[in-house]
């Protein structure tokens, strides 16, 4: 048997071709991809335009509390406990930032660790409506249709 795309001779039992990754089988055009190998990329991006949009908050408020030694004077109560509450706040939408770039580019990558990364960030992105619960659904959609990861397993082995 013979890849469609790339002509690689592959073995009998191949799910995908290992040197293209397409799905044996398939039609030149590729009409018959799986739900999975179609919105895997679009999932990508969208984890990695989430975790871009995380940096906006996390950079304002550390900038906010850099500068909250000039609103509150020394007398005020308090002014170091809301600068730490700023940067721990800021922190945090750092590291959630990291996490969703960083799933987003593995997914698109076909990393063996993003299917796993991507399917617990979607069940927690369920509970922040409404860009967070639309982009958790759809994560979780698209990487639980396959019930045991054998066919995300055969991607990342083809990518």
């Amino acid at each position: 048997m013979f890849c469609n795309r790339c002509g690689t001779e592959t073995q009998a039992g191949f799910v995908v071709c290992p040197k293209c990754g397409r799905r044996l089988g398939d039609p030149v055009g590729g009409v018959a991809r799986s739900r999975l190998e179609r919105h895997l990329h679009t999932l990508g991006i969208l984890w990695m335009v989430i975790g871009g949009l995380f940096v906006i908050p996390a950079v304002g408020m550390m900038v906010f509390g850099q500068g909250l030694h000039l609103v509150m004077h020394e007398r005020e109560p308090w002014p170091e406990l809301f600068q730490l509450m700023l940067y721990v706040a800021g922190g945090t939408f750092v590291i959630l930032a990291a996490g969703g770039m960083c799933v987003g580019l593995g997914l698109m990558q076909r990393a063996p660790w993003a299917r796993m990364a991507g399917i617990i960030l979607g069940a927690l992105a369920l509970f922040h409506p409404p860009f967070g619960t639309a982009l958790g659904v759809y994560s979780l959609w698209v990487l639980l249709a396959d019930e045991n990861g054998d066919e995300y397993r055969d991607l990342t082995r083809a990518g």
